[in-house]
């Protein structure tokens, strides 16, 4: 029997070691993809107590508490936070088999040095331990600069002064990069009821008049460019699926306007407005060198009652599996006629779409960049053993695996960058588990390539950040 979670965990042959450690283990990490307060970066937050850190705001663990029937305001309620951890403890026990269980005993150990299983039973001595560290020595930045972390890109609206990234980037004594992303989720939305009041706040911050989608398009390029000015070298994008329906500007203008009328969108509309949005988008993002991140696949908000109660991601989102493939072919295939794709990273949450990401991505690349068109990491509900095993092997399949950019964090959380090396040792396991069967040569000069450039250069490289 292997030691619970020692320093071959999930590592079963000694190829799978080697790699991890020999290699895997000691690479930096480039976390391209999270959801963290820049503010709390520039202010190098301390937290009082591990409730704070883990609970507030981690709609993985308030989903699983949930299951473990447990009343809502030790989630998301005004419960004591000590209170709160012992319901989590209570819940940890029982979540044999969930990404969860590893993420969780992964930051003990790293960031506070305990060995034993968190359990109702050992709450108590876990919370002493790690409140008198958060409180004694572990700050924001400390525990970046602990995770070997060399470049945090955050999520930002376009209307963001992004005052805080400018204040990070002038503050000599903390030498991580923390650039922004540029997400205008809320400028393609344009069947949301508070569409119209987001234009509004688009054109103050842009300083342009946003009466249809030419004047809509130049607020939306001003912005561009100052994120660029900031350093953003990436977009996102949360969209129901990739869709393609093509309208001419004047039905688009006229969408737009029903739209800051408040009338309702029609979904035919919809899908116009979103299809022109994002080739104009993507076409911007390819004039600028950035990388497009199209996240979709998820059907949000599910349950009405808690929705009225917490509003939206507070952990009723579901896998969708509508994503017709031929549509977001169409889409890059529109693209690809005026040579205006840009470097793509496409995550569904629906694992079934592997293998038409695939197959799609192969279609479009080009000599610009190694992988231009990538498949992204499994996502959220697939960023488990099983579902980051499958995603690999899908995509070596298929494709070319060496050229992956390997794995974010999509995280809230400051703990959250063992993700990493949970995605690591799966990674290496996988590698390891060729070679051992004879399916790929061991040869150490390729493979510790491979690796390598998974775990870190391989991004680098595709976003052109100066490290």
């Amino acid at each position: 029997m292997k030691a619970f979670m020692d320093q071959d965990f999930l590592l079963s042959t000694d190829s799978a070691k080697n790699l991890f450690h020999g290699f895997a283990e000691k690479m930096p990490v480039l976390d391209y993809h999270c959801h963290i307060n820049p503010q709390e970066i520039a202010e190098d937050r301390k937290f009082d107590n591990i409730t704070q850190v883990w609970l507030g705001g981690d709609h993985y663990k308030w989903r699983q508490m949930r299951s473990n029937g447990v009343e809502e305001k030790y989630i998301t309620g005004d419960a004591p936070d000590r209170e709160k951890f012992q319901k989590w403890a209570e819940t940890l026990e029982k979540l044999i088999g969930n990404p969860l269980y590893h993420w969780s005993h992964l930051e003990l150990q790293r960031y506070f040095g305990y060995t034993g299983h968190l359990c109702g039973d050992t709450a108590e001595e876990v919370w002493n331990l790690c409140n008198g560290q958060l409180q004694n020595k572990w700050s924001v930045r400390s525990l970046i600069k602990a995770s070997n972390v060399t470049l945090v890109c955050t999520t930002d609206d376009p209307v963001d002064s992004l005052e805080w990234h400018e204040k990070i980037a002038k503050d000599k004594d903390f030498d991580v990069q923390v650039l922004p992303t540029w997400r205008p989720d809320k400028a393609n939305n344009v069947e949301k009821p508070d569409y119209a009041g987001y234009i509004a706040r688009l054109s103050k911050a842009s300083q342009v008049s946003i009466r249809n989608f030419a004047t809509l398009k130049e607020a939306l390029v001003k912005r561009m460019d100052f994120f660029h000015q900031m350093g953003c070298r990436i977009s996102d994008h949360a969209l129901e699926y990739v869709m393609y329906m093509p309208a001419d500007e004047a039905e688009i203008d006229a969408i737009i306007a029903k739209a800051m009328a408040g009338e309702t969108i029609g979904k035919e509309e919809e899908l116009k407005y979103k299809t022109a949005f994002m080739l104009f988008a993507a076409k911007e993002y390819h004039r600028l060198g950035w990388a497009m991140q199209l996240h979709y696949g998820c059907k949000r908000d599910n349950n009405a009652y808690m929705y009225q109660k917490l509003g939206p991601d507070t952990g009723f989102d579901c896998i969708n599996n509508y994503a017709p493939s031929a549509q977001m072919a169409d889409f890059l295939n529109a693209l690809s006629a005026t040579n205006e794709i840009p470097k793509t990273i496409i995550y569904s949450l629906n694992p079934n779409d592997d293998a038409s990401i695939g197959t799609i991505i192969g279609c479009f690349q080009d000599p610009s960049a190694a992988g231009k068109l990538q498949q992204g990491s499994a996502w959220w509900f697939n960023d488990h053993k099983a579902g980051m095993a499958a995603q690999m092997t899908s995509l070596a399949n298929l494709g070319c695996l060496g050229n992956f950019i390997g794995m974010l964090t999509d995280s809230r959380s400051f703990l959250s960058y063992t993700r990493h090396e949970y995605f690591r040792r799966i990674l290496c396991e996988l590698l390891g588990g060729w070679v051992e069967n004879g399916e790929y040569p061991n040869d150490e000069k390729a493979l510790k390539e491979i690796v390598e450039g998974i775990c870190y250069n391989n991004a680098v490289t595709y976003f052109g950040f100066d490290l």
